[in-house]
C-alpha cells in the first residue's frame, strides 16, 4: 500500500568489479539500500563476456537471498538496482538494471535520478528506428549509446550522457569495465569504495558498511569513473558547473548512518533539530518524534531546548507498502496501521511533535488527532525542513504542486487545518546552516532546494517543442 502523504525516493544503485563474490556482495549492498526503493530489484553480472540478469518485483530479501539465485548470477563483476517508481507502473519491464547487446558487446546500466528530456530523446530515437522495451527514462541511455557513431565504447557512452538533462547517478557494466557517473550538478549521490582490492560503487556509504568495504571518496559532480583491470580512471565529460546536491537527502532520503556529500546524515539531522529549536521554541514538557524519519531531528531539538525526549508514538515496522489489498475498513484506519500513541508518555503533557516534512497534510492531521486522543494537553508541531511548495522533477516521487498543502496554505492556515496549537517549519537558512553552510546564497545556491524554493537548477523544457513538459512526462517511470 503506497503512502500518499510521504515523499518516496528515487532508487539505489550498487556495483562491484572483479570479485568472485560479486553477486552476493551486490545483493547485500542492495539490501542496505532498500530504503531507497521497495518495489523491485535487479542484479546483472558478467563472466568472461557473458551476462546474466535477474530482475524481480518486490524486496531484495524476498528475491536475492537464496543460494540458487546467487549461483545463477555467475560472474566476478555485477551491478544492481533497487527501485521505487513514480507515476509509471511498477512492472517487470521497468525493473533495472537494463541490459542490451550492442555492436560493441553486452551493456547493462542502472540509474538513480530522472532524465527530464527523456521524452524528446525517446521521440528522436524512435525516428531513427530504435525500438523500446520499457517505458523507463533510463532506456534512452542504452539506445543513445548503441546508436552513437563514435569509435570506442567510452566515446559512445560519453556521447550518450552528454545529451541527457536532469539528474542521474548511474552505474554501468560491460565485459571489460564498470562505469560510475554523476550529472554535472551532482544532484544524486554516488560513492566509491574498496573491498579487498575490488572497486565498489554505491549510492550511500551504508552499502559499503554492510559488506565491510572501505570508503574511498565520492564520485564528484560531473565526474565519470571508468574501472578496469588496470585501475580507476577519472574523466570529466561535462562542462564545469556549480554543485547542486539534493538537500533533501539530508532531511529524509538517505539512511541516517550514511555519509553523503561528505557529511554524516545523522549529524546533519540532529543539527537540523537544534536549529529548529533555536528558531521556533515551544512551551512544552516533552519532545516526541514522528518515527522514524523525525527521530534524529527530535533528539537535536530536545537537546537544544533542554526538554526531555521520549517515544510518544510507536511505529509498527511490519505494515507498509507490502500490505496487500487491504479492505476498506482497514484502509480507513489509515495512519494507525503504522503508528500508535504511547499514552504513558503523552497523557497530561504539552508535546512538541517533530516530523521531517508535511506533504499533503493528511497524515499530520491524523497523527495530531492520535496524540490528542492519548491525552496530550497541547500539541506544537515542528517540521525539520522548510515548507514543501514545489514538485521534484529529479527522480523523487512528489505530488503535483496543487496537492502540496504548503503551496496553497499559509503556516497559520495549515496549523488550523492539522489542529495544532502552534506550527513552525525550519527556515531555508537554518537548513543550510545544519548542512554546513553559513546561509543560502540566492545568487549561488549550494544545493538543489527546488522543492522548497521553486528554483530548478536545470531546464525543464523539451528542446524540440520549446514548451514545458507536462508533469507526467517528467516523472513517467523515472528511476
Amino acid at each position: 500500500m503506497r503512502e500518499g502523504d510521504r515523499f518516496h525516493d528515487e532508487c539505489g544503485v550498487f556495483g562491484v568489479f572483479r570479485n568472485s563474490g560479486a553477486s552476493a556482495l551486490t545483493a547485500l549492498g542492495l539490501h542496505a539500500l532498500q530504503h531507497r526503493g521497495q518495489e523491485a530489484a535487479g542484479i546483472a553480472t558478467c563472466a568472461r563476456g557473458a551476462f546474466r540478469v535477474e530482475r524481480h518485483m518486490g524486496l531484495v530479501g524476498d528475491n536475492f537471498t537464496s543460494q540458487g539465485v546467487i549461483d545463477r548470477l555467475k560472474g566476478d563483476s555485477a551491478i544492481g538496482h533497487t527501485r521505487y517508481s513514480t507515476t509509471g507502473e511498477p512492472a517487470l519491464h521497468n525493473v533495472q538494471p537494463l541490459f542490451a547487446e550492442t555492436a560493441m558487446g553486452g551493456f547493462a546500466v542502472a540509474h538513480n535520478g530522472n532524465i527530464t528530456n527523456a521524452g524528446m530523446l525517446r521521440g528522436t530515437l524512435r525516428e531513427r528506428g530504435s525500438i523500446f522495451q520499457s517505458t523507463s527514462d533510463t532506456e534512452v541511455i542504452i539506445h543513445l549509446t548503441a546508436t552513437s557513431t563514435k569509435n570506442s565504447f567510452i566515446e559512445r557512452f560519453i556521447d550518450a550522457i552528454r545529451q541527457l538533462e536532469g539528474a542521474f547517478a548511474l552505474v554501468a557494466l560491460t565485459p571489460s569495465m564498470m562505469i560510475g557517473c554523476r550529472d554535472a550538478l551532482g544532484i544524486r549521490p554516488l560513492i566509491i569504495g574498496d573491498f579487498e582490492g575490488a572497486y565498489v560503487l554505491a549510492s550511500e556509504t551504508c552499502a559499503l558498511d554492510i559488506i565491510g568495504a572501505r570508503y574511498v571518496r565520492d564520485v564528484e559532480p560531473g565526474e565519470m569513473v571508468v574501472i578496469t583491470e588496470q585501475g580507476l580512471e577519472s574523466m570529466r565529460p561535462f562542462p564545469e558547473s556549480h554543485d547542486r546536491f539534493c538537500v533533501f537527502e539530508y532531511v529524509y532520503f538517505a539512511r541516517p548512518d550514511s555519509s553523503v556529500g561528505g557529511r554524516n546524515v545523522y549529524g546533519v539531522r540532529k543539527r537540523i533539530g537544534a536549529e529548529l529549536a533555536r528558531e521556533s521554541p515551544a512551551p512544552a514538557d516533552v519532545v516526541v518524534p514522528v518515527p522514524d524519519s523525525g527521530t534524529p531531528a527530535a533528539i537535536g531539538y530536545a537537546e537544544a531546548s533542554a526538554l526531555p525526549f521520549d517515544l510518544g508514538i510507536i511505529r509498527n515496522h511490519y505494515v507498509g507498502r507490502t500490505f496487500i489489498e487491504p479492505s476498506d475498513q482497514i484502509r480507513h484506519m489509515g495512519v494507525k496501521l503504522k503508528h500508535n500513541a504511547n499514552r504513558e508518555v503523552l497523557a497530561g503533557k504539552r508535546v512538541v511533535l517533530v516530523d521531517d516534512s508535511i506533504v499533503r497534510g493528511t497524515t499530520s492531521l491524523k497523527i495530531v488527532e492520535m496524540v490528542r486522543d492519548a491525552g496530550a494537553t497541547e500539541v506544537h508541531m515542528r517540521i525539520a525542513s522548510p515548507p514543501t511548495t514545489d514538485s521534484c522533477f529529479y527522480g523523487v516521487d512528489t505530488p503535483e504542486k496543487s496537492k502540496l498543502i504548503a503551496s496553497r496554505m499559509s503556516v497559520a492556515e495549515l496549523a488550523r487545518y492539522i489542529k495544532v496549537d502552534s506550527l513552525a517549519f525550519l527556515s531555508i537558512d537554518g537548513l543550510y546552516r545544519a548542512a554546513g553552510e553559513m546561509r543560502r546564497d540566492p545568487a549561488v545556491p549550494q544545493y538543489c532546494d527546488a522543492c522548497f524554493t521553486g528554483e530548478y537548477p536545470t531546464p525543464l523544457t523539451d528542446r524540440a517543442a520549446r514548451t514545458p513538459h507536462p508533469q507526467l512526462s517528467f516523472l513517467e517511470n523515472a528511476e
